[in-house]
């Protein structure tokens, strides 16, 4: 046998507050189902069969009444240790808390925000993305993002980043923001797709019109980081010769699953990437990957 321990949290990043009744799903790798009950409890450990074989890859799915369902695919379980997963639910009309991420605690932790102009300009600025809500929490979720990640020199894509863009087409969307950035973040990409950090991404013009070439994170199965440049532009800062970079996270790894599931149903509905989706998406993938935790800086509320 093994043993399963689930664990469900809310938006806040905190354990579910109870009472509450959990739809929980628990299929195998041959898609057996082993068990589909209400929960009233949000941690839970589970026996399941061991195979020691593909059978071992279980899906969990977590559903909750007004609440946006969530799970996770392929927990590999064994026989030697239980393994823990942990679920994120945010409800169908959450929001955006953004009582930590005041101007001042803003600008101390991404510089790039404000390094443009003066105090009071990037203050009335960055007051107007946080009213905008789901810019600012798109805009947060990259960064915290960008901010876990190492490339070989010990450097991270936060060191190259001058400035954000808020000009015309490039003020900072809902699913992407861009950035004035130092040219050599170009070679420390290269150099992280060279040891499997990052995956080259074919013809990004196609997805992201004008760019050059593009990277995507290939750490987590979701809401991984793409870097995708724009070459062509340039500009000197404080000396440093720079270039536009566009990041963004897409829900899915896969360049097939993210055209099918994601950009397609965009276009279809006029809508773009959510950033609560990609909050939850990243943060259950980190917890799953013990990778550190995913904090940016909000949270979200029912």
């Amino acid at each position: 046998m093994s043993q399963l321990q689930l664990r469900i949290f809310d938006g806040t990043r905190q354990l579910f507050p109870l009472p509450a009744s959990f739809l929980v799903t628990i299929t195998d790798g041959e898609q057996t189902q082993h068990f589909r009950d209400f929960i009233e409890v949000n941690d839970c450990v589970f026996d399941l069969p061991f195979f020691d074989n593909a059978f071992d890859n279980y899906s969990i799915v977590v559903f909750l009444d007004r609440h946006k369902q969530a799970g996770f695919v392929p927990v590999k379980l064994s026989d030697d240790n239980p393994v823990t997963l942990d679920i994120m639910l945010i409800s169908d009309d959450s929001g955006f808390n953004f009582a930590d991420a005041s101007w001042e605690a803003a600008k101390a932790k991404y510089p790039m925000l404000g390094s443009d102009v003066d105090d009071a300009t990037g203050a009335t600025r960055y007051g107007a993305l946080e009213e905008s809500q789901k810019p600012l929490a798109c805009f947060f979720n990259i960064a915290e993002a960008m901010s876990q990640i190492s490339f070989p020199d010990g450097t991270g894509p936060l060191d190259y980043i001058k400035q954000l863009r808020w000009d015309g087409l490039y003020v900072p969307a809902q699913d992407r923001f861009f950035a004035w950035c130092d040219r050599r973040l170009i070679g420390a990409v290269k150099a992280a797709a060279d040891v499997k950090q990052f995956a080259v991404e074919l013809n990004p013009g196609l997805l992201h019109p004008g760019a050059t070439s593009s990277w995507k994170q290939i750490e987590f199965g979701e809401a991984n980081v793409q870097l995708t440049f724009h070459e062509g532009e340039s500009k000197a800062i404080d000396g440093i010769e720079c270039t536009t970079v566009e990041p963004d996270i897409d829900y899915y790894k896969d360049l097939g699953a993210h055209i099918l599931l994601e950009v397609i149903p965009n276009k279809v509905t006029n809508t773009l990437t959510e950033p609560a989706e990609v909050y939850v998406l990243r943060w259950i993938a980190a917890r799953a990957a013990g990778a550190p935790e995913f904090a940016p800086l909000y949270t979200i509320t029912s």
